[in-house]
């Protein structure tokens, strides 16, 4: 389910407005029976899938979407938090609003923020990797894509030690399951 719904707002993004990639995005949602669980709110783990949808329409709608496709990059989540507040109910309407945070020499940061009747429900934080044939895009080649981040933003120190220490070792060092 979640891919054909990928594939819908790749397609509704494409009519939405053009934005630059370094505003903010706002995608209006409805939860959907899909969404739910046996509590009859949007499952916790939903969450993650439904911010997909907003940083695909972010990616689409820049323009940025075709660029990395054009090039054969592809973008993997390396890290991700979330904080919730409120729970979101079958039926009811919300937005996933969706900016950068930031760029390190390894991930692009995204925060989204599900949003009803302007009151945060939930706020995650994504760590996203783009990567190429030859491994991971640098900042430098991000920045011919993206553009310049503009002035005065600059990553929080906490986002970037939050990714760094909660990072796995890369696949091709051993990561033995023990627990301690």
């Amino acid at each position: 389910m979640h891919f054909t719904r990928m594939l819908l707002h790749l397609l509704r993004s494409r009519r939405r407005p053009t934005q630059g990639i370094w505003d903010d995005y706002s995608l209006p949602l409805r939860v959907l029976p899909t969404e739910i669980d046996i509590f009859m709110h949007v499952n916790n783990g939903m969450y993650f899938s439904i911010m997909d949808l907003g940083r695909l329409d972010m990616m689409v709608r820049s323009g940025v979407w075709t660029s990395i496709r054009n090039k054969g990059w592809s973008g993997v989540v390396s890290a991700e938090t979330i904080s919730f507040r409120k729970s979101l109910k079958l039926g009811q309407r919300y937005s996933v609003e969706t900016r950068i945070s930031g760029i390190d020499d390894r991930a692009v940061y995204f925060e989204h923020r599900i949003v009803v009747a302007g009151e945060i429900y939930a706020r995650a934080f994504v760590a996203t990797l783009v990567t190429s044939k030859n491994g991971t895009v640098t900042r430098d080649e991000l920045v011919e894509v993206f553009g310049s981040p503009p002035p005065g933003m600059d990553l929080p120190d906490w986002l970037h030690e939050w990714r760094l220490h909660n990072s796995l070792p890369s696949p091709r060092r051993p990561a033995a399951h023990r627990w301690a």
